[in-house]
């Protein structure tokens, strides 16, 4: 008997507790370019993403969708959202390009949710249904994209908000990021003891170009050499960083916006500039308008970046830090797109203020996008070309570490319910694939081919190769 409990004692010795699933901090961008973050190459200040790179892994062939929508879609679920009814798909039966997902296609939080993890929402949504119906517990969702100071439409915990009046104080980047440290602080004072899922989806720098006068003021000087000088800078930087080789295409001075509105034209005046134009072409006013433009994009870049910031140091003060997977990325390229919504443009108001409504376009966007070609809703690369962070003291060692393993927004899915011990149950084929082994140093393909169809234009990747149309 005294043998038997030795060896009994002996074997469970050697037992180690298994490891808790890590919490996870999802956070996107809105048509944010390839290399607009200082860790990718760019001039816009990004300490606290650019720390997050430094600690963890940064991947250099990782694509979105190219479009807003589908992107969430996919992201969340694990399918190319052609699959799941949230883009339009050719000859299929189901051809909503927006229509509801089947019933086998949940939310990734919903499993999440059943394996004991809180899931919180802040931000943008574009999905069908609402936050709470789709296994979150909470949520700030901020629909209003038209209006960064006076959202008209947003929700807390599927319950509409009153409309936000102009003069405010009230900033869309600061009011989603208030709304998830909030969402985290309740979570440490009520489940200490739960993992957490909370998905942060920033309207930034999407149009309209909406900035805090502060931030504009910190950006302005610095594009007064225009968008030639500043895409060469960057893509001396990229491969000084090692993230792309090769030689940089030459700037597609033809292509214009994606949809063509001549009366908002009219509206913008002379000085904007629908063509990616040689910088030197533009008259003084011309350079001065552009300039400010580009300013503002990266002021709301920089806010974001500062806003994110202090979710970090909330995951610090509830002693989350080490456990907890942070990931950044962008739902499509910079955009090249011109139009005025909302409460229109005033010509005589700042520019960045509420009652302007200006957007990128196609010069700033091609910078922004550098190295690559188009821009969003395109499937080139600078359409579907995302940077994309990801950072685990507990589950990735390799700090300042490059990963150029292609990867898909389709692959974040099949990550997180991997990374809690969940097997997925699936009715239909998931193209997704689990990240995790690349989190370890694995740098084997991931898919053997991936695709993009949006709007008409058509990509295939296999291997080296990418075929567009």
């Amino acid at each position: 008997m005294a043998r038997s409990f030795l060896l009994i004692f002996l074997g469970l010795s050697g037992l180690v507790a298994a490891a808790p699933p890590p919490n996870v901090l999802l956070i996107m961008a809105d048509d944010l370019g390839y290399s607009d973050l200082g860790c990718y190459g760019g001039e816009i200040q990004t300490p606290h993403l650019d720390r997050l790179a430094e600690q963890g892994l940064r991947y250099t062939q990782f694509y979105n969708t190219a479009r807003c929508w589908p992107t969430r879609a996919a992201l969340l679920t694990g399918y190319y959202a052609q699959q799941i009814r949230r883009d339009n798909l050719p000859g299929s039966q189901t051809r909503g390009a927006r229509a509801n997902r089947p019933k086998w296609a949940p939310l990734v939080s919903v499993p999440l949710k059943q394996a004991g993890y809180r899931c919180y929402h802040s931000g943008k949504w574009h999905l069908d249904g609402m936050p709470l119906s789709n296994g979150f517990e909470h949520s700030y969702y901020l629909k209003d994209q038209s209006r960064f100071f006076s959202p008209q439409a947003h929700w807390k915990d599927d319950v509409k908000l009153p409309p936000v009046q102009r003069g405010s104080e009230f900033y869309g980047t600061v009011a989603v990021a208030d709304a998830a440290i909030g969402h985290l602080k309740e979570h440490a004072a009520k489940h200490p003891d739960a993992p957490f899922f909370q998905y942060i989806a920033f309207a930034a720098p999407h149009f309209p170009l909406h900035a805090l006068p502060e931030d504009i003021a910190k950006c302005e000087a610095r594009y007064r050499v225009g968008w030639d000088r500043i895409r060469a800078q960057r893509w001396k930087q990229i491969q000084k960083l090692g993230i792309v080789t090769g030689a940089l295409p030459k700037v597609e001075r033809e292509v214009g916006p994606p949809y063509h509105f001549p009366k908002h034209l009219q509206i913008l005046g002379p000085d904007e500039v629908n063509r990616p134009l040689p910088w030197d072409e533009l008259s003084k006013k011309q350079q001065a308008f552009q300039q400010t433009k580009m300013a503002i994009h990266a002021a709301m870049v920089e806010r974001m970046d500062k806003e994110i910031g202090r979710i970090l140091q909330q995951l610090h003060a509830m002693n989350a830090w080490e456990n907890t997977l942070v990931i950044f990325l962008s739902d499509n390229g910079a955009s090249a797109e011109i139009m005025v919504r909302g409460d229109g443009h005033d010509p005589k108001a700042s520019a960045g203020s509420a009652p302007t409504y200006l957007c990128l376009g196609p010069g700033w966007s091609t910078a922004c996008n550098t190295p690559f070609r188009r821009h969003k809703t395109w499937v080139h690369e600078g359409g579907s070309a995302t940077p994309f962070i990801a950072h685990w003291p507990n589950g990735i060692k390799e700090g300042n570490g490059l990963c150029r393993t292609p990867a898909h927004v389709i692959d974040l899915a099949p990550t997180l319910l991997d990374l809690a011990g969940l097997k997925p149950v699936r009715k239909e084929p998931a193209p997704g694939r689990s990240l995790k082994p690349t989190f370890a140093g694995d740098r084997e393909p991931l898919h053997e081919q991936l695709w993009w169809l949006h709007e008409g234009h058509r990509a295939l990747r296999k291997g080296d190769w990418k075929l567009v149309a």
